[in-house]
């Protein structure tokens, strides 16, 4: 075999080894990360955690103060050990922040189910884009910036309807996000397999933000079109 040929194959195997790798510990922490996101939901639903009692928008601040001090922390300790535990705390705090949603869902009379059926939800779309990104020949990368944009909308919306209480708009925007997160698996998925994304923290919670808001708004969404008054 030539030598230059030898170079290439071993260079591509050897890349692909990784990817795959990668690939594989992203989807075992990804499973992992939903141990502390059910506790601290738990936790929160026994305990009545909200940020947003007081103030909604100051509860949002916060929020989004904490969720970026999280991030910050994870891209500095990727690397590291210490960044999977942190990446799991975070996802706990994501799980305290849910307990709100789950509290008002299981108000209705079939409350249970429609969790059921938003995890399935989430699990199935999850199925369907993962395998989309893995097979398909057509590159996602394009859609990032797009994504991105629409992220800043659903944010700017989600602001806006804090002091407009809008019924309408807060369908729209989770109808939306639902869309968008969707399409985000697909991008993050595909930059895991092309080699993109060479780090399986980094790819976790990029995957794990889609799932988590997949979830909470299909839930809420059926919690105001299918929820039950006892």
């Amino acid at each position: 075999m030539d030598s230059n040929l030898h170079t290439a194959y071993g260079t591509s195997s050897q890349a692909l080894l990784v990817r795959n790798r990668v690939l594989r510990n992203t989807y075992w922490l990804l499973a992992l990360s939903m141990i502390p996101t059910v506790l601290g939901a738990w936790l929160g639903v026994q305990f009545k955690f909200s940020l947003f009692s007081s103030s909604p928008f100051i509860g949002f601040m916060a929020f989004l103060a904490i969720a970026f001090g999280f991030f910050y922390a994870i891209e500095k300790t990727k690397n590291s050990g210490l960044g999977v535990a942190i990446l799991l705390g975070f996802t706990f705090f994501m799980g305290l922040m849910l307990s709100r949603l789950i509290s008002l869902t299981l108000g209705f009379a079939n409350g249970p189910a429609l969790i059921m059926t938003a995890f399935g939800g989430t699990a199935a779309i999850m199925a369907v884009m993962a395998s989309v990104a893995t097979f398909s020949k057509r590159d996602f990368s394009g859609l990032g910036k797009w994504l991105f944009g629409g992220v800043l909308v659903i944010l700017l919306a989600a602001v806006a309807n804090i002091f407009l209480q809008m019924p309408a708009l807060y369908l729209a925007v989770s109808v939306m996000a639902i869309g968008i997160f969707s399409a985000f698996i697909l991008y993050d998925v595909q930059q895991v397999i092309n080699g993109g994304e060479t780090n399986y923290i980094t790819a976790t919670l990029a995957i794990y933000l889609d799932l988590y808001n997949i979830f909470s708004n299909l839930l809420a969404l059926l919690g105001i079109v299918g929820g039950e008054r006892e």
